[in-house]
């Protein structure tokens, strides 16, 4: 019932991620329709699931992708997974990635795209080859803190982690960086002990605090522990996925590409043990009570839940599956405010630690 029920909060996540994308996914089936014989040009990008430059490009070619939509009638944009369909990528002479070509709609022959892989060039280049401008959407508040030489001082040492991107206008990596950058803040809002933070190293009001860091180039990412001003090296990769497992190492955080939970999140590990010895047939009464006495002096907040759930289990043998599966009945019906679905989140994770004991009773 735990695998199951881990199966089915993964599913929600992948089903909601590909929906919202602006991004054509082609395929054999697909592409000579959409690409070759449409009269429509498009822009394609080859690329592998496990290749960093192409993780460090995909909320790029999204964002693109989302300012063109209102033209889908003149110009398409789209990705072919070439590490599963092979040739595809052969046909068109992929040999690295990602490659972007560029189809005119009219012939099989493409051409190829060599400018900057920023969502500047990339706009650029299609309006140059449609005519058509790229559409500014409303642009929501910055999830990300800029710093200067003032503010810097105030966050830095106190009772945040925060991680900092040193970077310059000019810079094409930080240009490229600044969409993951900024999805990674939001990722994070929920946290209030964690800062996702930048600096325009050249601005007069904080190049200072980027000299007295050491930064020569660009970007430049550090790591400040909560009540540290020594900074720790970010030599990671620069996806969404790379920073986000970077950061919950690091503070205890258990965020997930997309800004949700991981199955860790609101466990403690030593009631997690108390339930584990429940589990593997120790005695309700004295779990109970030795979960009780663990949870006192405890800071963390889902220390009582466990208590709650013992103490729910002591009236009711069928608490906990029952309630599991309500919390995912609210989760699944959506709606929900991002803490409260955290919350719920958290619960249904401590729940099934619990209900691992019906599912080895099934086993056996």
């Amino acid at each position: 019932m735990a695998r199951l029920s881990y199966v089915f909060l993964s599913a929600i996540a992948v089903l909601s991620a590909n929906a919202a994308s602006s991004v054509l996914d082609l395929i054999p089936n697909n592409f000579d329709k959409v690409v070759l014989n449409s009269g429509k040009p498009a822009l394609v990008e080859f690329f592998a699931p496990w290749c960093g430059h192409c993780k460090n490009l995909a909320p790029v070619y999204e964002e693109l992708a989302e300012k063109f939509a209102f033209a889908s009638d003149k110009v398409s944009i789209g990705k072919v997974d070439a590490d599963e369909h092979k040739d595809l990528g052969r046909r068109f002479g992929v040999q690295g990635f990602p490659t972007l070509k560029w189809f005119d709609g009219k012939s099989d022959t493409p051409e190829p795209y060599e400018g900057g892989r920023d969502l500047d060039s990339l706009s650029s280049f299609i309006s140059e080859k449609t005519g058509v401008k790229a559409k500014a959407k409303k642009v929501a508040p910055s999830a990300v803190e800029m710093l200067n030489d003032q503010t810097f001082k105030k966050q830095i040492g106190g009772d945040k982690d925060v991680l900092v991107a040193f970077t310059a206008p000019w810079c094409g990596h930080c240009k490229s960086l600044a969409p993951v950058w900024e999805t990674v803040a939001k990722d994070f809002t929920a946290e209030p002990h964690v800062l996702i933070a930048k600096v325009d190293a050249e601005a007069e009001n904080s190049k200072s605090t980027a000299e007295a860091q050491g930064v020569k180039s660009y970007p430049t990412i550090k790591y400040f522990p909560r009540g540290s001003i020594t900074p720790e090296p970010y030599e990671g990769g620069r996806s969404e996925k790379d920073i986000l497992e970077f950061v919950n190492q690091k503070v205890g955080t258990h965020r997930t590409v997309g800004g949700g939970l991981d199955t860790g999140a609101g466990i403690v590990a030593s009631l997690d043990t108390i339930v584990r010895k429940f589990t593997d047939g120790g005695s309700l009464a004295s779990m109970s009570q030795e979960a009780s006495a663990a949870a006192q002096g405890l800071k963390d907040s889902y220390a009582e839940y466990y208590v709650k759930v013992f103490e729910k289990l002591s009236k009711s043998e069928g608490y906990a599956q029952k309630e599991l599966g309500r919390l995912e009945g609210l989760i699944k019906k959506g709606g929900l405010a991002p803490e409260k679905l955290d919350d719920l989140i958290s619960r249904s994770n401590i729940l099934r630690t619990f209900v691992a004991k019906a599912g080895r009773k099934e086993e056996l």
